[in-house]
């Protein structure tokens, strides 16, 4: 089953007054190269920095950062649109949350050994085999992260797609991560959640959500 935040429609719609959002945004950071090693200097604090990886349109990083001021959070999105359509509907700054438009290959030219938690939410399956390279918990991108996890390593992970949830289970394990919770039906349990727009949907559809908390 194909998860509904993979569908191109989101991404490739044009937002009207697209450039107008992004540069006048004062929480994105265009510039991000620069601060590569110095992201606590522009939190202007020693806070850890939880990094989402596919923010779409911020429900989930915003709420986040409100919730938890005593960290520090970075959403990177790849798709323009999809990120000026974020900044739409959340366009007050908050001090511990920055965003950048950002392909997840390229995380270690603006990150080093900064980061503390990544979150996978509703990620491409990218379902069949000869793609499967492209999952952001294949080996390809768990190299990556190791560039950019400041000591312990923790990703935490939410996926509507069972066959992505089993293939990054086997791969996270190959990779030397353990698992402090797995769940085949997030709801279910009493674990902390921040939902997703895309997760809300899914919710009222009645579908189950899978979790995990991989530590290394």
């Amino acid at each position: 089953m194909l998860s509904l935040e993979s569908s191109d429609i989101m991404r490739l719609r044009n937002l009207k007054d697209k450039d107008v959002y992004l540069d006048n945004c004062t929480y994105l950071v265009k510039d991000s190269k620069e601060y590569k090693g110095k992201w606590n200097h522009l939190f202007g604090n020693q806070n850890p920095i939880h990094l989402e990886i596919g923010m779409g349109k911020g429900d989930f990083i915003y709420e986040m950062a409100k919730l938890n001021p005593e960290i520090n959070f970075v959403g990177i999105e790849k798709y323009s649109n999809v990120l000026a359509r974020a900044i739409k509907k959340y366009p007050l700054e908050l001090p511990n949350l920055k965003i950048i438009e950002l392909d997840a290959l390229n995380l270690e030219d603006v990150f080093d050994h900064e980061i503390d938690t990544i979150y996978l939410n509703f990620s491409d399956p990218w379902p069949k085999k000869r793609t499967a390279f492209r999952r952001l918990t294949s080996e390809v991108f768990l190299t990556i992260y190791d560039k950019i996890f400041k000591e312990k390593k923790i990703i935490i992970m939410k996926t509507d797609n069972l066959g992505l949830f089993a293939s990054s289970l086997v791969s996270l394990s190959n990779y030397g991560y353990v698992f402090e919770s797995v769940s085949l039906d997030l709801h279910s349990t009493d674990i902390f959640n921040v939902q997703t727009e895309y997760e809300k949907k899914f919710a009222s559809l009645g579908m189950k959500i899978n979790y995990l908390k991989a530590v290394k």
